[in-house]
């Protein structure tokens, strides 16, 4: 049964424990010190932090922010109204938080809800100079820009692209729970109550193929992502 766009859903940071992005892109990596316990509103940067090169491009490029995991609006909008006060819209131009649709099962019913994709990641499309470094750095809730070294490093536009493509998507995707190897049981369809191994998962297409027992000999089924759960 397709899903009613009467059961969207926002999630919130409690919301994000256990999901993993299913892809991380070229410039993306774990966010610093991520699980420790660390004031979120603390505006200092550390001298060895600071840009070894902060650059001279005069076009706008995106690049990617670390922040606290469950903090990206409150991230957004204070960086926006940073960039405001500080007069400087000219070079921080855009925030974003990406997200996609996300089809799941809850009690028996599919639902379609709003999840980020990047959960501790904000995306900035701006002109990179010691002034809007500044800006970004010390905005309430960052921890520091991805990169190599200390120099901050622009995403590429197939990066960009595909996130934009993600977010754009007109229809939801089945959340990836499961990788190759899992051992799954299927809860519905033909196969119900059916224990088996995970041979393929299909994320575009909201499938993945299981290896089931049926009498007594492995058989491959496709499945949705939908009807099976990890054992």
């Amino acid at each position: 049964m397709a899903p009613s766009m009467n059961d969207r859903e926002e999630f919130g940071p409690e919301d994000d424990q256990d999901f993993e992005p299913s892809d991380q892109g070229g410039a993306f990596g774990a966010p610093e010190d991520r699980d420790t316990p660390v004031e979120p509103y603390e505006d200092q940067v550390p001298e060895d932090e600071q840009p070894a090169e902060a650059g001279d491009e005069t076009k706008p490029l995106w690049f990617v922010v670390h922040c606290y995991s469950g903090y990206e609006n409150k991230v957004k909008k204070n960086l926006e109204h940073r960039a405001e006060s500080m007069g400087m819209t000219s070079h921080i131009l855009e925030v974003i938080v990406p997200t996609e649709e996300q089809v799941e099962l809850r009690e028996g019913q599919r639902r379609v809800v709003e999840r980020r994709i990047y959960p501790g990641y904000v995306l900035v499309r701006m002109i990179l100079d010691e002034e809007s470094w500044y800006v970004v750095r010390n905005t309430p809730g960052v921890t520091g820009f991805v990169g190599i070294g200390n120099k901050p490093t622009p995403l590429r536009q197939e990066e960009v692209d595909r996130i934009m493509r993600r977010m754009e998507a007109e229809e939801p995707v089945a959340q990836v729970k499961v990788k190759v190897g899992d051992k799954v049981r299927v809860v519905e369809g033909s196969f119900m109550d059916f224990n088996g191994t995970v041979e393929e998962v299909y994320p575009d297409k909201g499938k993945a193929r299981v290896l089931v027992s049926f009498f007594n000999r492995e058989t491959p089924i496709e499945v949705d992502l939908l009807q099976i759960e990890r054992l």
